[in-house]
Protein backbone atom coordinates (compact mmCIF):
# COMPACT_ATOMS: atom_id res chain seq x y z
CA UNK A 1 0.00 0.00 0.00
CA UNK A 2 1.24 3.05 -1.21
CA UNK A 3 0.11 7.01 -0.66
CA UNK A 4 -0.52 8.44 -4.42
CA UNK A 5 -1.40 12.25 -5.78
CA UNK A 6 -5.25 12.36 -5.72
CA UNK A 7 -4.99 13.25 -9.31
CA UNK A 8 -3.79 10.12 -10.34
CA UNK A 9 -7.23 8.31 -9.53
CA UNK A 10 -8.21 7.08 -12.86
CA UNK A 11 -11.70 7.72 -14.32
CA UNK A 12 -11.74 11.02 -12.13
CA UNK A 13 -11.56 15.06 -12.59
CA UNK A 14 -11.11 17.08 -9.64
CA UNK A 15 -11.77 21.03 -9.81
CA UNK A 16 -12.37 23.71 -7.32
CA UNK A 17 -13.89 27.60 -7.42
CA UNK A 18 -14.18 30.12 -4.65
CA UNK A 19 -14.63 32.95 -3.52
CA UNK A 20 -11.88 34.50 -0.78
CA UNK A 21 -13.71 37.53 0.00
CA UNK A 22 -17.20 36.29 0.71
CA UNK A 23 -14.69 33.32 2.18
CA UNK A 24 -17.11 30.78 0.10
CA UNK A 25 -16.35 27.82 -2.43
CA UNK A 26 -17.18 24.91 -4.42
CA UNK A 27 -15.32 21.54 -5.04
CA UNK A 28 -16.22 19.19 -7.59
CA UNK A 29 -15.77 15.72 -8.53
CA UNK A 30 -16.04 14.87 -12.50
CA UNK A 31 -17.03 10.84 -14.12
CA UNK A 32 -17.87 11.54 -17.21
CA UNK A 33 -18.01 7.85 -18.03
CA UNK A 34 -20.31 7.64 -15.11
CA UNK A 35 -19.99 5.84 -11.77
CA UNK A 36 -21.62 3.76 -9.36
CA UNK A 37 -23.02 6.12 -6.83
CA UNK A 38 -23.36 5.64 -2.78
CA UNK A 39 -23.59 7.77 0.06
CA UNK A 40 -24.30 8.37 3.73
CA UNK A 41 -25.78 11.06 5.47
CA UNK A 42 -25.11 11.07 9.38
CA UNK A 43 -25.45 14.74 10.66
CA UNK A 44 -28.70 15.63 11.87
CA UNK A 45 -28.55 18.91 9.33
CA UNK A 46 -27.72 17.80 6.34
CA UNK A 47 -28.57 20.30 2.84
CA UNK A 48 -28.14 17.45 0.08
CA UNK A 49 -28.89 17.35 -3.83
CA UNK A 50 -30.06 13.98 -4.95
CA UNK A 51 -29.26 11.89 -2.33
CA UNK A 52 -32.89 9.88 -3.16
CA UNK A 53 -31.14 9.04 -6.38
CA UNK A 54 -28.44 7.13 -4.83
CA UNK A 55 -30.88 4.62 -2.99
CA UNK A 56 -30.27 1.14 -4.67
CA UNK A 57 -33.64 0.70 -4.95
CA UNK A 58 -33.93 3.19 -7.63
CA UNK A 59 -33.26 3.52 -11.07
CA UNK A 60 -30.41 5.54 -12.17
CA UNK A 61 -27.16 3.15 -11.74
CA UNK A 62 -24.15 6.06 -12.90
CA UNK A 63 -23.24 9.30 -11.62
CA UNK A 64 -21.51 11.73 -13.82
CA UNK A 65 -20.41 14.19 -10.95
CA UNK A 66 -20.59 15.30 -6.91
CA UNK A 67 -20.13 18.42 -5.80
CA UNK A 68 -19.23 20.14 -2.22
CA UNK A 69 -20.47 23.56 -1.84
CA UNK A 70 -20.15 26.34 1.48
CA UNK A 71 -22.74 28.51 1.42
CA UNK A 72 -25.59 26.55 3.27
CA UNK A 73 -28.98 25.68 1.07
CA UNK A 74 -28.07 28.45 -0.59
CA UNK A 75 -24.64 26.45 -2.31
CA UNK A 76 -27.09 23.85 -3.73
CA UNK A 77 -27.68 26.25 -6.69
CA UNK A 78 -23.95 25.47 -7.82
CA UNK A 79 -24.97 21.80 -8.97
CA UNK A 80 -27.05 23.09 -11.22
CA UNK A 81 -23.71 25.10 -12.96
CA UNK A 82 -22.15 21.53 -12.87
CA UNK A 83 -24.96 20.30 -14.93
CA UNK A 84 -24.89 22.85 -17.29
CA UNK A 85 -21.20 22.60 -17.75
CA UNK A 86 -21.91 18.47 -18.79
CA UNK A 87 -24.74 19.06 -21.00
CA UNK A 88 -22.45 21.14 -23.42
CA UNK A 89 -20.02 17.97 -23.30
CA UNK A 90 -23.28 16.15 -23.95
CA UNK A 91 -22.80 13.83 -20.63
CA UNK A 92 -25.74 12.61 -18.68
CA UNK A 93 -28.66 9.77 -18.72
CA UNK A 94 -29.85 9.63 -21.83
CA UNK A 95 -34.02 9.94 -21.77
CA UNK A 96 -34.39 9.67 -25.15
CA UNK A 97 -35.04 13.34 -25.98
CA UNK A 98 -31.43 14.73 -24.04
CA UNK A 99 -29.07 13.50 -21.65
CA UNK A 100 -29.74 14.77 -18.18
CA UNK A 101 -26.30 14.67 -16.14
CA UNK A 102 -26.91 13.29 -12.65
CA UNK A 103 -25.37 15.49 -10.05
CA UNK A 104 -24.96 14.85 -6.55
CA UNK A 105 -24.14 17.39 -4.09
CA UNK A 106 -23.73 18.54 -0.45
CA UNK A 107 -23.24 21.82 1.58
CA UNK A 108 -21.79 23.05 4.36
CA UNK A 109 -22.58 26.61 6.58
CA UNK A 110 -20.19 28.94 5.81
CA UNK A 111 -22.41 32.28 5.91
CA UNK A 112 -21.29 33.42 9.48
CA UNK A 113 -17.46 33.37 8.25
CA UNK A 114 -17.65 36.24 5.22
CA UNK A 115 -19.80 37.88 3.36
CA UNK A 116 -22.84 35.50 4.03
CA UNK A 117 -24.92 37.56 0.97
CA UNK A 118 -22.28 35.94 -1.45
CA UNK A 119 -22.79 31.96 -2.22
CA UNK A 120 -21.98 29.36 -4.18
CA UNK A 121 -23.84 29.91 -6.94
CA UNK A 122 -24.20 28.78 -11.47
CA UNK A 123 -21.43 30.35 -12.00
CA UNK A 124 -19.11 28.99 -9.71
CA UNK A 125 -20.32 25.61 -10.42
CA UNK A 126 -19.34 26.09 -13.73
CA UNK A 127 -16.00 27.53 -12.75
CA UNK A 128 -15.00 24.50 -10.66
CA UNK A 129 -15.85 22.18 -13.55
CA UNK A 130 -13.77 24.59 -16.35
CA UNK A 131 -10.80 23.92 -13.21
CA UNK A 132 -11.09 20.82 -13.35
CA UNK A 133 -10.11 20.29 -16.59
CA UNK A 134 -6.92 22.36 -16.20
CA UNK A 135 -3.27 21.46 -15.38
CA UNK A 136 -3.60 22.03 -11.71
CA UNK A 137 -1.72 21.05 -8.70
CA UNK A 138 -3.51 19.84 -5.36
CA UNK A 139 -5.47 22.12 -3.44
CA UNK A 140 -6.24 22.57 -0.21
CA UNK A 141 -6.87 24.04 3.25
CA UNK A 142 -8.31 27.50 2.29
CA UNK A 143 -9.64 26.39 -1.23
CA UNK A 144 -12.50 24.94 -2.81
CA UNK A 145 -15.26 24.18 -0.37
CA UNK A 146 -13.04 24.89 2.59
CA UNK A 147 -12.76 28.29 1.98
CA UNK A 148 -14.74 29.41 4.52
CA UNK A 149 -14.65 26.01 7.09
CA UNK A 150 -13.76 26.15 10.43
CA UNK A 151 -13.55 23.70 13.37
CA UNK A 152 -14.61 24.30 17.42
CA UNK A 153 -17.54 26.53 17.33
CA UNK A 154 -19.28 25.68 20.95
CA UNK A 155 -18.09 28.87 22.05
CA UNK A 156 -18.86 30.67 19.31
CA UNK A 157 -16.37 32.12 16.57
CA UNK A 158 -13.96 34.18 18.42
CA UNK A 159 -12.65 31.15 19.53
CA UNK A 160 -12.91 28.56 16.93
CA UNK A 161 -10.15 27.88 14.41
CA UNK A 162 -10.08 28.01 10.70
CA UNK A 163 -9.95 24.73 8.92
CA UNK A 164 -10.70 23.66 5.18
CA UNK A 165 -10.23 21.16 2.26
CA UNK A 166 -8.02 18.14 2.64
CA UNK A 167 -7.38 15.03 0.30
CA UNK A 168 -5.64 11.65 0.34
CA UNK A 169 -5.35 8.79 -1.33
CA UNK A 170 -3.71 5.20 -1.53
CA UNK A 171 -2.55 2.58 -3.69
CA UNK A 172 -3.05 -1.01 -2.86
CA UNK A 173 -2.31 -3.64 -5.54
CA UNK A 174 -4.37 -2.54 -8.71
CA UNK A 175 -6.93 -0.71 -6.24
CA UNK A 176 -6.85 3.25 -6.26
CA UNK A 177 -9.35 4.94 -3.50
CA UNK A 178 -8.98 8.35 -2.26
CA UNK A 179 -10.78 11.23 -0.62
CA UNK A 180 -11.58 15.01 -0.62
CA UNK A 181 -13.16 16.26 2.25
CA UNK A 182 -14.29 19.86 3.52
CA UNK A 183 -13.56 19.87 7.25
CA UNK A 184 -16.20 22.38 9.32
CA UNK A 185 -16.92 20.24 12.76
CA UNK A 186 -18.80 21.85 15.52
CA UNK A 187 -16.55 19.40 17.30
CA UNK A 188 -12.86 19.77 17.39
CA UNK A 189 -9.85 17.61 15.78
CA UNK A 190 -8.11 15.10 17.12
CA UNK A 191 -5.09 12.63 15.92
CA UNK A 192 -6.51 9.30 15.30
CA UNK A 193 -3.03 7.91 16.53
CA UNK A 194 -3.20 8.82 20.07
CA UNK A 195 -6.61 10.54 20.24
CA UNK A 196 -4.64 14.14 21.54
CA UNK A 197 -6.41 17.38 20.43
CA UNK A 198 -5.22 18.61 17.61
CA UNK A 199 -7.76 21.94 16.37
CA UNK A 200 -10.45 23.74 17.54
CA UNK A 201 -11.73 25.38 20.65
CA UNK A 202 -9.42 27.41 22.52
CA UNK A 203 -8.43 29.80 25.14
CA UNK A 204 -7.02 32.68 23.18
CA UNK A 205 -4.82 33.77 25.73
CA UNK A 206 -3.42 30.95 26.97
CA UNK A 207 -3.05 29.30 23.71
CA UNK A 208 -4.55 26.04 25.14
CA UNK A 209 -7.25 23.59 23.37
CA UNK A 210 -10.14 23.21 25.01
CA UNK A 211 -12.28 19.98 24.89
CA UNK A 212 -15.81 20.80 23.19
CA UNK A 213 -16.65 17.33 24.83
CA UNK A 214 -15.87 18.71 28.40
CA UNK A 215 -17.64 22.02 27.60
CA UNK A 216 -20.89 20.07 26.89
CA UNK A 217 -21.09 18.59 29.83
CA UNK A 218 -20.09 21.82 31.83
CA UNK A 219 -23.35 23.19 30.11
CA UNK A 220 -25.90 19.97 30.74
CA UNK A 221 -24.39 20.47 34.49
CA UNK A 222 -25.14 24.20 34.56
CA UNK A 223 -28.19 24.21 32.76
CA UNK A 224 -26.90 26.20 30.01
CA UNK A 225 -28.61 25.30 26.90
CA UNK A 226 -26.65 27.16 24.23
CA UNK A 227 -27.59 26.86 20.64
CA UNK A 228 -25.14 26.12 17.70
CA UNK A 229 -24.66 26.82 14.05
CA UNK A 230 -22.18 27.12 11.19
CA UNK A 231 -21.20 23.20 10.63
CA UNK A 232 -21.13 20.18 8.77
CA UNK A 233 -18.40 18.46 7.46
CA UNK A 234 -18.88 16.71 3.59
CA UNK A 235 -16.45 14.78 1.80
CA UNK A 236 -16.36 12.17 -1.17
CA UNK A 237 -14.57 8.93 -2.12
CA UNK A 238 -13.46 7.59 -5.27
CA UNK A 239 -11.98 4.53 -6.08
CA UNK A 240 -11.49 1.79 -9.05
CA UNK A 241 -12.89 -0.90 -6.78
CA UNK A 242 -15.68 -2.52 -8.03
CA UNK A 243 -18.87 -1.86 -6.13
CA UNK A 244 -22.83 -1.88 -6.84
CA UNK A 245 -24.72 0.84 -5.53
CA UNK A 246 -25.95 -1.17 -2.30
CA UNK A 247 -22.39 -1.66 -1.51
CA UNK A 248 -20.87 1.61 -2.68
CA UNK A 249 -23.71 3.25 0.17
CA UNK A 250 -22.46 0.44 2.61
CA UNK A 251 -18.66 1.92 1.87
CA UNK A 252 -19.83 5.35 2.47
CA UNK A 253 -21.26 4.10 5.82
CA UNK A 254 -18.40 2.91 7.04
CA UNK A 255 -16.11 5.68 5.70
CA UNK A 256 -18.09 7.54 8.36
CA UNK A 257 -15.58 5.84 10.80
CA UNK A 258 -13.06 8.72 9.34
CA UNK A 259 -15.08 11.25 10.67
CA UNK A 260 -15.64 9.03 14.26
CA UNK A 261 -11.94 8.68 14.36
CA UNK A 262 -10.66 12.39 14.35
CA UNK A 263 -13.72 13.97 15.56
CA UNK A 264 -15.15 15.00 18.81
CA UNK A 265 -17.82 15.00 18.75
CA UNK A 266 -19.01 14.01 15.16
CA UNK A 267 -22.20 13.09 13.75
CA UNK A 268 -24.31 15.87 16.00
CA UNK A 269 -27.72 17.06 15.90
CA UNK A 270 -25.65 20.62 14.14
CA UNK A 271 -23.74 18.86 11.62
CA UNK A 272 -24.95 17.82 8.12
CA UNK A 273 -22.34 15.38 7.88
CA UNK A 274 -22.31 13.71 4.57
CA UNK A 275 -20.02 11.44 3.03
CA UNK A 276 -20.29 9.89 -1.18
CA UNK A 277 -18.25 7.24 -2.75
CA UNK A 278 -18.04 6.96 -6.39
CA UNK A 279 -16.89 3.83 -8.38
CA UNK A 280 -16.01 3.48 -11.88
CA UNK A 281 -15.81 -0.48 -10.88
CA UNK A 282 -12.76 -1.33 -12.74
CA UNK A 283 -10.98 -3.84 -9.95
CA UNK A 284 -12.96 -6.61 -8.61
CA UNK A 285 -11.05 -6.10 -4.39
CA UNK A 286 -12.16 -7.33 -0.72
CA UNK A 287 -15.08 -5.59 0.43
CA UNK A 288 -13.69 -5.50 3.62
CA UNK A 289 -10.64 -4.30 2.90
CA UNK A 290 -12.57 -1.46 0.55
CA UNK A 291 -14.55 -0.33 3.46
CA UNK A 292 -11.14 -0.05 5.78
CA UNK A 293 -9.50 1.72 3.05
CA UNK A 294 -12.32 3.93 2.67
CA UNK A 295 -12.16 5.30 6.23
CA UNK A 296 -8.56 5.47 6.56
CA UNK A 297 -8.30 7.80 3.49
CA UNK A 298 -11.35 10.02 4.68
CA UNK A 299 -9.21 9.78 8.30
CA UNK A 300 -6.18 11.23 6.25
CA UNK A 301 -8.28 13.80 4.10
CA UNK A 302 -9.31 15.12 7.76
CA UNK A 303 -6.18 15.49 9.34
CA UNK A 304 -4.38 17.99 5.99
CA UNK A 305 -7.96 19.80 5.64
CA UNK A 306 -6.90 21.24 9.54
CA UNK A 307 -2.99 21.07 8.76
CA UNK A 308 -3.33 22.95 5.53
CA UNK A 309 -5.61 25.64 6.73
CA UNK A 310 -4.15 28.86 6.80
CA UNK A 311 -5.14 31.36 9.10
CA UNK A 312 -7.52 33.68 7.76
CA UNK A 313 -10.91 35.43 8.27
CA UNK A 314 -10.21 36.31 12.22
CA UNK A 315 -10.02 32.67 12.77
CA UNK A 316 -6.12 31.18 13.59
CA UNK A 317 -4.45 28.30 11.27
CA UNK A 318 -3.19 24.80 12.70
CA UNK A 319 0.40 25.66 12.01
CA UNK A 320 0.08 29.47 13.07
CA UNK A 321 -1.48 28.42 16.68
CA UNK A 322 1.40 25.57 17.30
CA UNK A 323 4.10 27.91 15.92
CA UNK A 324 2.80 30.23 18.89
CA UNK A 325 2.21 28.38 21.38
CA UNK A 326 5.88 26.86 21.31
CA UNK A 327 7.12 30.22 21.14
CA UNK A 328 4.98 31.37 24.05
CA UNK A 329 6.48 28.20 26.25
CA UNK A 330 10.27 29.06 25.42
Amino acid sequence: MKEIDIFSLKGFRIGHADDKTAATGCSVVLCERGAVGGVDVRGGAPGTRETDLLRPENLVESVHAVFLAGGSAYGLAAGSGVMAFLEEKDIGFDTGVGKVPIVPGAILFDLHVGDHSSRPDLQMGYEACKHAYQTQGIREGNAGAGTGASIGKILGSDHAMKSGLGSYALQAADVQIGAMVAVNSFGDIVSPQDGKLMAGVYDKECLTLLSTENILLEQIMSGKADRFSGNTSIGVIMTNAKLSKSQANKIAAIAHDGFARTMRPSHTLVDGDTIFVLSTGEVEADLNTIGMLAAKVVERAVIRGVTKAETAYGMMGHQEFWLRRKKQHE
